[in-house]
């Protein structure tokens, strides 16, 4: 289940805040996140979950069993303006696109693991080895008093 918008007027830096918050959250919850969130890109953001919980719909999946799997804000088209300067100049500025893809999941319940409770046989200590003790030799040129 995937939905993607093309040439949205935000730079990808901005979008990024946004797609953060609801990466790998409820479908529902983000929803309600994003219906909350004060930022210019998050109302475009929750029409484009609302497109990718209508095409998970039509497959036949429930909305409260899926996440949000991906979502990725990329860099689109540029848009090169000019702003004027003093003494007759001007300089570029460039008003960078955005390009959002979002994809759903459905929710995969781990299985539970079993708790093996064994009692542990109790830790004895090793005896040293007879004739096995190690001796560093001593380095050349000195000499130990």
């Amino acid at each position: 289940m995937k939905a993607s918008l093309y040439n949205f007027k935000q730079s990808p830096r901005k979008v990024r805040l946004v797609a953060d918050m609801i990466r790998g959250k409820r479908v529902l919850i983000a929803r309600d996140t994003l219906a909350f969130l004060p930022k210019k890109s998050s109302p475009e953001i929750q029409k484009l979950l609302d497109s990718a919980i209508a095409n998970a719909r039509q497959q036949g999946m429930n909305p409260e069993n899926l996440i949000v799997k991906t979502i990725t804000v990329d860099k689109g088209s540029v848009l090169r303006r000019f702003k004027p300067m003093a003494r007759g100049r001007a300089a570029g500025v460039r008003r960078t696109m955005s390009i959002v893809n979002i994809e759903l999941g459905a929710i995969v319940a781990s299985p539970k693991k079993e708790v093996k409770t064994e009692a542990k046989a109790e830790a004895t200590e090793k005896p040293a080895r007879p004739g096995k003790a190690r001796v560093k030799p001593a380095r050349p040129g000195k000499t130990t008093k």
